[in-house]
């Protein structure tokens, strides 16, 4: 009896499933996301079936229920990567056993960060399998000579059949898996063409299991749509144990590697790299970096501190305010967000008096960094009265602290990592928030804490 083929429609941001097409998914609100896949009934079910049991044969410890108190954990459930910014996103180290998926725009040093962690791990005496369904052994060779000497540990393979590279798996038993990338692979079980909803999400759940059961770590190479987010079903993101993204600009010399998911560490954490022809290497000290050709007595110019995670980055916040001809003057934000400018720039034309509403107002963070934090708050607002004004802001003042809709400033989280951070940089005065100064003032020397409760006050020191 012939089977029948049966079509579905898959969100292709969520994963949501379908029926019949759907101008708006109902899962994730997106627009035009539906796309069709035809799928093919297995008429015996035995390739399901083989896997249950392969799963169940593979482990009968693992599945038997546990005492919490009966569970050991060692150090060995977590490798040394021997790069330490990854080592900090990561957690601490690689976890043995977890799914990690890295994502990032193309050609933003994915596959080369992944290749110099194999050959760390490979002299390491790790066992190391590289799996490539982009590029061929000679291409991957040509990238390998340029990061340097690599051990027999290491082992390369280039196949897009998941069948296949799920035995290659099982007979060579190495201990990290790297697959470049999700969307090359192809599971014949699967009827849609690689790189579909169904393929990306089968794919993934087959590695998970492989890497569960055999406790290897596999680390996924994930391409991303314009808009910045992984390509395929976002359920992708929810099946790994850790994402990573890969941030900045392919053109510029810095990486910003974030952990946008983790379950075995800080979300919040980054690791900042720098691209040279020989890879990428290690910014430990981001906060030097960030500030490297700040201009002198330049108006519009501040620089604040954030936090990301457990680190204090200094960075320099740019503002350009100038007169507008037009009935509606523009606004722009590279590196904050837009509404942000916005809700700071109706605060000081109700708080403050100014009259900015016929300017042009432009925000940059200097060094292409993207940050939300609410700390940013009163160093834009001076930025930009240093700008409306063309009163520049010493260099060697620092300003950190919420703007509320009343123009009040509020304290934020780690003021003391902060400051210790800007004093470290050789800031002499810290501008913060009225209960952060009273609070640290003599815990601190050598750095003049001058605390506000209002934007008012703040901004009446650019004079």
């Amino acid at each position: 009896m012939a089977t029948k083929i049966k079509s579905v429609f898959y969100c292709q941001s969520c994963g949501y499933e379908s029926s019949k097409w759907m101008g708006q998914c109902p899962g994730c609100k997106e627009w035009n996301t539906f796309v069709e896949e035809v799928i093919k009934p297995s008429v015996t079910g035995k390739s399901s079936k083989g896997s249950a049991a392969r799963g169940v044969g593979a482990g009968d410890s693992i599945n038997k229920p546990m005492k919490l108190s009966e569970i050991t954990l060692n150090e060995e459930d977590r490798y040394d990567t021997h790069i330490g910014e990854l080592n900090r996103v990561l957690g601490g180290g690689l976890v043995k056993g977890s799914l990690t998926l890295v994502g990032g725009d193309p050609g933003i040093g994915k596959s080369t960060l992944l290749l110099q962690t194999a050959r760390l791990l490979s002299a390491d005496n790790r066992k190391v399998l590289y799996i490539s369904g982009e590029e061929s052994l000679q291409q991957i060779k040509l990238r390998a000579n340029r990061i340097g000497d690599f051990t027999d540990n290491m082992e390369l393979l280039c196949e897009t059949d998941l069948g296949t590279i799920e035995e290659t798996i099982r007979r060579h038993a190495p201990e990290v898996v790297i697959i470049d990338s999700i969307q090359t692979m192809f599971n014949e079980n699967v009827s849609s063409a690689p790189g579909s909803v169904s393929q990306v999400r089968e794919s993934t759940g087959v590695l998970m299991r492989i890497g569960k059961q055999l406790g290897i770590s596999i680390f996924i190479v994930g391409h991303v749509t314009k808009e910045g987010t992984v390509a395929g079903p976002r359920v992708l993101e929810h099946m790994v144990d850790t994402v990573l993204y890969f941030e900045g600009d392919r053109h510029a010399s810095y990486r910003i590697l974030r952990a946008v998911k983790n379950r075995f560490g800080s979300t919040n954490e980054i690791g900042v790299f720098e691209m040279r022809s020989e890879g990428l290497v290690e910014v430990e000290n981001p906060s030097e970096f960030m500030l490297e050709g700040k201009p002198e007595n330049a108006s519009g110019s501040v620089v604040t501190c954030s936090v990301e995670g457990t680190r204090p980055i200094l960075i320099e916040i740019q503002a350009l305010v100038s007169h507008t001809n037009f009935n509606f003057p523009r606004r722009q934000a590279n590196g904050t967000d837009y509404n942000k400018v916005n809700l700071l720039m109706a605060v000081m034309e109700k708080r403050v008096g100014l009259e900015l509403s016929s300017y042009d107002c432009y925000i940059n963070l200097a060094g292409g960094m993207k940050l939300i934090e609410p700390a940013l708050d009163l160093s834009m607002c001076m930025a930009i009265v240093s700008s409306f004004r063309n009163r520049p802001i010493p260099d060697d003042v620092i300003a950190f602290g919420e703007v509320g809709l009343s123009g009040e400033v509020r304290s934020v989280n780690m003021p003391d990592v902060r400051i210790s951070e800007a004093q470290r940089l050789g800031f002499k005065t810290c501008i913060v928030p009225k209960a952060v100064a009273d609070k640290y003032k003599k815990s601190f020397k050598g750095i003049e804490l001058i605390g506000v409760s209002s934007v008012q006050e703040a901004v009446a020191m650019i004079k």
